[in-house]
């Protein structure tokens, strides 16, 4: 992740949070990778003849040349001979504006609005109103916009839509908002297949124009960003072909009604969020929830209602938590008592995250009763989260009360504790999972990194007698490790939970 010392956000230090300088860490670190490079090595033996043998290759071998420059590099191509003159006008070109800062290295911005940014937006419109596109990728970070910006940035996305562009990268600058709208001109993009917003106000979507829409977009990633109720359920209904949807950061309380038949993974994380309900999804694979921030705004009594329902392929859920999420399947509201029925089960999911207080007896007691809800887990991922008052071991032995959970007893073949503490409840869950899991194949425990003395000695207590229960599964491996992870991480990522490629979205994330 990018630290805030490398990546200003043109406010002076301290002026941010620790919570909005976490957000906007998280943005920065998760914009795509521009597919060109700023430095690269050429090495090649010289002719004997001096000729220009580069010259002579064919105009469309030419054109990939010049694309993969940044701009500024590839309008320099003209002046090399007139076999290059009007290459640069002709390729598709990638425009990124840190490559157009002085230096043009990639890696930074202007700390704050001033010659630089002004530099930098004019160059973007110099380059937009030259080249006749395609612009396969376009990357615009740098400039502090203000509403006297309007016509500007309503122009660039006019030509953007013209030429074609297939994946942008709009991010405003400086934090926190003022009332800025995103001008409704991006929704004329409809060549777009990725587009990566953070730090706007959403246009008043009630207002846009019918033919308004992203008949190609497939990937939609949002950020730091202020929506009034219905702004999202209009960009999923004119985005017909969206497969990834992340929203991180909503600064106004949320509600989310996927009805999108298209859509293979959302992620929503770090916002106010009322209600997240999957209501007509068939294709959904994909589910995380991360860090409620309900508590963070007054409002620690709100818990988030999860809705699930229609997802036959749904594969992926995390992270549910007991003591922020009210979790409802179908029309059943999963609570104390609940037994399990085909009518509030999800078959379709085999691998569960879970995030927990194992201090509070409320949230321990609802962790068999979610687990009931997915009989066919086969990975479950378990983060132990840390309370901020010393509390006494509660010892409840919940799970010797628990009666059988048939994702434990018959499908579970990896479980990950993450964040041990040494607390009773934690070994009564670890002694559970050994001694019912009969087809268990990995069991990862990862001690929080930070113990007392008296904490430490627990945890030895607790793993001696982990090892002598009676394990069910004989061919099981247990693996020990301290955590390496920074205080309030996770196991997961934005681009691991979006990677549908990637068939454990934790794996890469496990500390072997």
């Amino acid at each position: 992740m990018v630290s805030p010392t490398t990546m200003p956000h043109g406010l002076p230090p301290g002026t941010l949070s620790s919570g909005m300088d976490l957000l906007l860490n998280f943005l920065y670190s998760y914009l795509p990778e521009p597919p060109v490079r700023t430095t690269a090595s050429l090495c090649c033996a010289a002719a004997s003849d001096s000729a220009d043998r580069v010259s002579r290759l064919p105009d469309d071998l030419l054109r990939r040349v010049v694309s993969l420059l940044p701009a500024k590099d590839g309008a320099r191509t003209t002046v090399l001979s007139s076999r290059w003159r009007g290459l640069w006008r002709s390729a598709p070109l990638v425009l990124v504006d840190t490559h157009l800062l002085p230096g043009g290295d990639g890696e930074r911005r202007p700390a704050r609005a001033g010659a630089a940014s002004r530099a930098v937006t004019n160059a973007v419109s110099a380059v937009l109103e030259s080249h006749p596109g395609p612009f396969p990728f376009a990357s615009l970070t740098c400039s502090f916009m203000v509403h006297a910006d309007d016509p500007l940035l309503a122009r660039w996305f006019q030509l953007l839509a013209a030429k074609g562009v297939h994946e942008l990268v709009f991010v405003n600058r400086p934090f926190p908002l003022q009332g800025l709208r995103l001008p409704p001109a991006i929704f004329s993009c409809a060549s777009l297949r990725r587009l990566c917003i953070g730090a706007w106000v959403l246009p008043d979507t009630a207002a846009l124009p019918r033919n308004a829409a992203f008949p190609n977009l497939r990937h939609l990633f949002l950020s730091c960003v202020v929506m009034e109720a219905n702004d999202l359920d209009f960009v999923l209904a004119v985005s017909p072909a969206l497969e990834i949807l992340t929203v991180t950061g909503s600064l106004t309380p949320l509600r989310a009604r996927l009805t999108t038949h298209s859509l293979r993974s959302a992620q929503f994380c770090m916002s106010i969020m009322n209600e997240v309900a999957v209501v007509d999804a068939p294709r959904l694979e994909r589910l995380f929830l991360w860090k409620n921030w309900n508590e963070r705004h007054g409002l620690s009594d709100v818990k988030t209602i999860v809705k699930i329902d229609h997802v036959s392929k749904l594969r992926v859920l995390g992270y549910l938590e007991p003591g922020a999420h009210v979790l409802q399947i179908g029309n059943t509201i999963i609570e104390a008592g609940t037994k399990a029925s085909t009518h509030n089960t999800v078959p379709s999911v085999q691998m569960l995250a879970v995030q927990l207080q194992f201090a509070f007896c409320n949230e321990v007691e609802m962790l068999p009763i979610f687990l009931r809800c997915f009989p066919s887990v086969e990975t479950l991922v378990v983060e132990s989260r840390a309370h901020r008052e010393t509390l006494s071991n509660l010892n409840l032995k919940i799970w010797q009360r628990a009666n059988p959970i048939e994702c434990v007893q018959s499908h579970l073949r990896t479980l990950a504790f993450h964040e041990l503490q040494g607390r009773h409840n934690e070994f009564d869950f670890l002694t559970f999972i050994a001694e019912n899991a009969r087809k268990l194949e990995r069991m990862f425990i990862v001690m929080k990194s930070e113990l007392t003395y008296a904490e430490r000695q627990v945890v030895v207590a607790g793993v001696g007698a982990l090892y002598s229960a009676h394990w069910a599964s004989r061919d099981c491996t247990v693996q020990y490790t301290i955590s390496s992870l920074p205080v309030g991480s996770s196991t997961w990522n934005f681009p691991a939970g979006s990677e549908l490629s990637l068939d454990d979205p934790f794996e890469a994330f496990r500390e072997d």
